[in-house]
């Protein structure tokens, strides 16, 4: 059913669950498997003579998105899949924006990523790329959300009732 599954990944544990997922998937429709780093490269780092440091950042972001792709790849490999990987650079907007786009421009058709589920203020104050990818996406959007957020009863924590 699926054949080209795109996979955002950044190394949280969010992430890592949709990267498991993908992986599983990719296994199971014998598809194939792309992991995408992007290094958003918005917030310039100040060296110590007060100046942008820009290059900086992009080097120290760059490198992290290779580490958490090679493990992806890694990962997936182990589990019998293989799997190719890109790293984006976005030094504008959003990274929902660079994996809409690399969706776009790989001819994804699906979408698996994690999402750490976050609600109300929490959501205001990060925003949500899984929700940008969602409303944007030219295929459909898997969203893994991670462990941590599920009570012992397998009940999602968001929607448990305190009395």
């Amino acid at each position: 059913m699926y054949q080209r599954i795109l996979c955002p990944v950044d190394g949280s544990q969010p992430s890592n669950r949709g990267m498991f997922e993908a992986i599983r998937l990719a296994h199971d429709q014998q598809a194939s498997l792309r992991f995408v780093f992007v290094a958003c490269i918005y917030v310039p780092l100040i060296d110590m003579a007060g100046e942008f440091n820009v290059d900086r950042l992009t080097d120290m972001l760059r490198k992290s998105g290779e580490q958490v792709l090679k493990r992806a790849v890694a990962t997936a490999e182990a589990e019998g899949v293989t799997a190719e990987h890109a790293l984006r650079d976005s030094f504008e907007g959003r990274a929902g924006e660079a994996i809409v786009a690399e969706a776009h421009e790989w001819r994804a058709d699906l979408v698996v990523m994690g999402t750490h589920g976050y609600r109300g203020f929490d959501h205001f104050v990060m925003g949500s790329d899984a929700e940008f990818v969602v409303r944007h996406s030219p295929a459909p959007v898997l969203l893994a959300r991670s462990p941590q957020l599920f009570n012992s009863t397998g009940v999602s924590a968001s929607h448990t009732r305190v009395n």
